[in-house]
């Protein structure tokens, strides 16, 4: 066993990873990893191998997708409920990409600055968000706490320290801030079905014009629609994305939460996934790359 290069981890965690195990393909990532970083794989499921694969996530390499997940269980799972809010990700938001979005009475986007981060972006991203969302967190490690106090304190802007034992503590709550909400950002983010859905709501009908202008117009009808309005009808649009099927889910193990409820899983998925995490072997050892 390894315990070198810790960055192999960021090929496993992800959903292409994901959808070559439920595909029943061969995935060479998974398998070079456990031959790196698990000491003894003999007699071992795959449900342990990848829990012990994460372990090492926690404990050397707390990337992106260790802070995606934990703010997935910790809050969406832990403190809110799958049925009553929703959760997105990497939502396009102007020049920025909405890391977490958490969607139930009220929306917060949480921008995520791990330790492997730094915080050069951060006042542009916040701006950005705010264009489309009332309520923005940044989640970071403890080492950024006292940069970060010093410089969101007088802001609308929470602060929430994801700690050395892996719990989320909220240092300033997110205060509501609309003065910069943009129906122009707000509109691009949803899809046609959505944005069709909201204009026949306020307008009784979609606009009868050539597939040329149809955009435009739709863009236009919505923007003339009152901002709190707008934007109320907006986040409850959102939240009817990311169902999932809560009998099936509650069976994925804590490591995959975040990876299975933005992939879209179907019943067989669901069946796919528990038959490989009760294999015991994954393939044969390779170079480690």
């Amino acid at each position: 066993m390894s315990t070198d290069n810790p960055i192999l981890l960021n090929r496993v965690f992800t959903r292409n990873m994901l959808r070559e195990i439920v595909d029943g393909s061969y995935s060479d990532a998974l398998t070079t990893a456990i031959c790196r970083y698990v000491a003894d794989s003999s007699g071992k499921d795959n449900r342990q191998l990848i829990s012990e694969l994460y372990t090492v996530l926690k404990k050397q390499y707390r990337n992106e997708y260790f802070y995606k997940n934990t703010i997935l269980n910790k809050l969406l799972l832990g403190v809110h409920k799958p049925t009553t809010t929703t959760a997105l990700t990497e939502i396009a938001i102007g020049k920025s990409k909405a890391d977490f979005v958490l969607i139930n009475g009220r929306a917060i986007v949480y921008e995520i600055k791990t330790e492997l981060d730094n915080l050069d972006r951060l006042e542009s991203q916040i701006s950005n968000y705010f264009n489309a969302f009332t309520r923005v967190s940044v989640l970071a490690s403890e080492e950024y706490v006292g940069t970060l106090e010093k410089r969101l304190g007088n802001s609308p802007v929470g602060i929430c320290i994801l700690t050395k034992r892996g719990t989320i503590s909220e240092k300033k709550e997110p205060q509501e801030y609309s003065s910069q909400l943009n129906k122009d950002t707000m509109f691009r983010i949803l899809r046609k079905s959505e944005y069709e859905e909201i204009i026949i709501k306020h307008y009784g009908m979609l606009p009868n014009v050539s597939q040329f202008d149809y955009y435009r117009t739709c863009k236009r009808l919505f923007c003339e629609i009152e901002t709190n309005v707008a934007y109320e009808d907006f986040i409850s649009t959102l939240k009817k994305r990311g169902k999932i099927d809560t009998e099936y889910y509650k069976k994925i193990p804590y490591e995959l939460k975040f990876l299975v409820y933005f992939s879209d899983f179907k019943a067989d998925d669901y069946r796919k996934l528990e038959s490989f995490l009760q294999q015991k072997e994954v393939g044969p050892c390779t170079s480690l790359i």
